[in-house]
Formats: C-alpha cells, sequence, structure tokens
C-alpha cells in the first residue's frame, strides 16, 4: 500500500515538474555541473596522485637510495681550483653492506658519454653498475639480456641499451651484438630494456632515465676512470667522483627507516662535507598518500561549491512553486491531507529534480575528465567514490534544500490558501 502511494507521488512529482519543462532544466543545470566538476576534479587529483605514487613504488619499499651530490663549498673551491673532490665512495659500499638489517648494495657510475654508430650520435647517459642493478630498479627485457655478474669479473665491454636509445642510435639495425662506440670505446650491445624512466620530481629522483647506457661498473672504471672533464663558460673542470648512486635494499620493510638513520649516522662521519642526499621512498610514499588525501579533499570541498549553488537554486524555485501552488495546497488539505502527505510530495518534486541532476552529471563528470585529459595530458582516473558520492550529496541535497519549501507549504492554512488568487 506505502510503495504504491510512493509511486504515485512520485508519479505526480514528476508530472508537475513536466508543466515547467524549461524552469525544471534550468534548475538541474545546477546539480548537473555541480556534480560533474566534482568528479572531474576528483578525477584530475587521483590521476595525478596516483602517477606520482606509482613512479614512488617503482622504487621500492625496502629500498634506500643515496645520490652523490656537489656541495656548495665544492662549487666555490672548483671556481678556483678548477678541481671538485665530491661524492660516493667505494668504501661506502662496503660499510653500507655490512649493516645486519641490509640485503644488498647496488653502486651506480653515471656519466655523460656520447654514442656513436657510424654517422648517428646522441648523448647517453653511461651507468656502470653490477647485474644486481636490474633486480631492484625493474625493466621489462625487449631483447637479449641484461648484465650480469659473469661480465664485470671478466670485465666484459658489453652494454645493455634502453629502448629509445636504441631506436635512435640503431635505427634499423640489428640490435643483439652491434657494436657501439661510447665515450670512445667499443661495446657490444647484449639486451634492450624497456624506457620506463621518470627523471626527477620535486621530492625524489628516479634511478633511470630514457635513454641510458649500462655497463659493468668494473669496466666503466677501468675505461673512464674517476676523473670526469666538464666544460664551463670559464674553461674545463675537472671532477672527482667515485660513486654517483648506490641502491640500499633492506631485508624488512619495517627496517627501513631505522636502517636508513643508521646509514646516514655513518655516512656523516665519514663524509665532512655534506656531499650526498638520502631518499627513503617508504617515507615518501606514506607523505604522498597522506598529500593525496588533502588534495582530494581540497578538490572535492572547491568543486562543492557548484553543488550548494545548485541545492540553493533548488530551494529558491520550489519557494517560488510553494506561491504559485497556494491554491492547489488549500483544497488538497480541505479535502483531507494531512501535513506530512504535503510535505512528502514538495521533498518527491526536490529528490527528483536533484536526483535526476546527480544522474546526469556522473555522466557528465567523466566526459569533463576525458577531455581535460586529451586537452591538457593530465592523467585523469574517475573513482568509484566519486560517483558514489557526487549522487549521494546531489540527494541529500535535494532533500536539505527542499525542506523548507515543504515545511512552508505544509503549514499554509487552508482557508487562506482557498481565498488566494
Amino acid at each position: 500500500m506505502h510503495q504504491i502511494r510512493l509511486f504515485r507521488h512520485i508519479r505526480l512529482g514528476i508530472k508537475t515538474l513536466l508543466l515547467h519543462k524549461m524552469r525544471s532544466l534550468l534548475t538541474m543545470l545546477g546539480v548537473v555541473f555541480g556534480v560533474g566538476s566534482v568528479i572531474a576534479m576528483l578525477s584530475v587529483g587521483e590521476g595525478a596522485s596516483k602517477q606520482a605514487l606509482d613512479q614512488i613504488r617503482k622504487l621500492g619499499s625496502t629500498n634506500i637510495i643515496i645520490d652523490g651530490i656537489k656541495p656548495m663549498e665544492e662549487e666555490l673551491q672548483a671556481q678556483r681550483s678548477r678541481l671538485s673532490i665530491y661524492g660516493l665512495l667505494y668504501d661506502d659500499v662496503d660499510r653500507i653492506s655490512g649493516f645486519p638489517q641490509v640485503e644488498r648494495v647496488v653502486p651506480a657510475k653515471i656519466l655523460r658519454r656520447e654514442g656513436r654508430l657510424n654517422a648517428r650520435a646522441m648523448d647517453l647517459r653511461l651507468v656502470g653498475t653490477t647485474a644486481a642493478w636490474f633486480d631492484l630498479v625493474q625493466r621489462p627485457v625487449l631483447a637479449g639480456r641484461v648484465l650480469m655478474e659473469k661480465d664485470e669479473v671478466d670485465k666484459n665491454s658489453v652494454v645493455v641499451l634502453t629502448e629509445a636509445g636504441a631506436r635512435k642510435l640503431l635505427a634499423t639495425r640489428e640490435a643483439i651484438g652491434q657494436s657501439v662506440n661510447i665515450g670512445g670505446q667499443p661495446f657490444e650491445v647484449v639486451g634492450i630494456v624497456r624506457s620506463e624512466g621518470g627523471g626527477s620530481g620535486a621530492d625524489f629522483q628516479t634511478p633511470d632515465e630514457a635513454v641510458d647506457a649500462y655497463v659493468p661498473l668494473t669496466v666503466a672504471r677501468e675505461r673512464f676512470g674517476d676523473m670526469n672533464f666538464k666544460r664551463t663558460s670559464g674553461g674545463q673542470e675537472r671532477e672527482m667522483v667515485q660513486l654517483h648512486k648506490m641502491i640500499v635494499q633492506v631485508r624488512d620493510v619495517k627496517d627501513v627507516e631505522p636502517t636508513a638513520a643508521a646509514i646516514e649516522r655513518s655516512m656523516d662521519i665519514f663524509h665532512k662535507k655534506k656531499d650526498y642526499r638520502m631518499s627513503v621512498p617508504l617515507t615518501l610514499l606514506r607523505q604522498a598518500e597522506n598529500q593525496q588525501r588533502i588534495w582530494n579533499w581540497t578538490l572535492g570541498s572547491i568543486a562543492g561549491i557548484s553543488l550548494l549553488v545548485g541545492g540553493i537554486g533548488i530551494m529558491n524555485i520550489m519557494l517560488a512553486s510553494v506561491t504559485e501552488r497556494i491554491r492547489e495546497i488549500g483544497i488538497r488539505r480541505a479535502i483531507g491531507a494531512k501535513k506530512r502527505q504535503i510535505v512528502g510530495q514538495f521533498l518527491i518534486e526536490t529528490i527528483v529534480l536533484s536526483a535526476a541532476g546527480g544522474i546526469i552529471g556522473t555522466a557528465t563528470g567523466p566526459g569533463i575528465a576525458f577531455l581535460i585529459r586529451q586537452l591538457s595530458g593530465i592523467p585523469t582516473i574517475v573513482p568509484l567514490y566519486s560517483i558514489i558520492l557526487s549522487v549521494g550529496i546531489s540527494v541529500s541535497i535535494g532533500v536539505i534544500f527542499g525542506l523548507y519549501p515543504a515545511i512552508r507549504a505544509a503549514n499554509l492554512d487552508p482557508i487562506v490558501a482557498l481565498r488566494h488568487e
């Protein structure tokens, strides 16, 4: 019985709204744009956050990344003597490897060298490292193989290229087995890995780049040494750097942060100058997740203002509707309609308006997010919770902002309402 009455009220509400199609449509637009903007804004925030979180996760939750950096005092000294000595040491690898919680340490010497094959030439980031690099910085192997321990022990002149570098340097040639010249030294290409380097961010730097050439660390030390020459506006500057990067893998995720603190204390003892920077992906991940929550709340709140405006529009229209239908209300009260039935009728009309706007907005929001992605290149992800939240809020707004007009209609004196012209 109650269900039949409810459906009758809904049908009557829709019929009443259709009597003023344009007014109902314009009222709904506030909710449509409100819901659409909430979904679109949350999609932008979710997409940007996921991209940042994915980059951090690639660094590994049990890894600690240490980069050699040039301190300010070395910059000043280099201007006078043209020689800079800074960065990580080979002894650092042995010291950190002795920590009981450390599984392994992967060192890397990173240089900029020209890669050449006949007439083709390009700038490469040459990474001298060990076979364990590819266990910690996992990249899909597209052809051939990655570095092996045997390459380092035997000092094999082999190189693993990234896909981007291989395409530009080797072009249509057979990649595996090809001999390329890097920094004046011949290397045999033994493998191609996918280019997935993310460059640097505000708080962290990924270990790889899009155009890398990986060679055994022993070969890099023997062929290129620890002394680098860099051209500056005032001439030529020399840098002595043993290692540029270390990736430390910890045995258990719960030991990552205590181990990072212990390593930093050890580094402070043996590095009188602050010539290193430590990044803990686990800590960065937690910070990024917290920032994501704040960012989503901020974007959702800003977009929610549109929903609030839409709710005010619904209240305004329903108040006008009450004024227009005073005589109708008086007749219904005179023939026995109760106050709660009048309240229910007007509430159903506002809920129909807001719910219809919410449903249309859920189709509009993903469309706006798609346009943002296509026009600006910003990654967007439409989370399911944003759709549920938006529709729920739009219906709630219909109830909240429709309640006052409904109560006002129900409280009209039937005699006064019948006399109204």
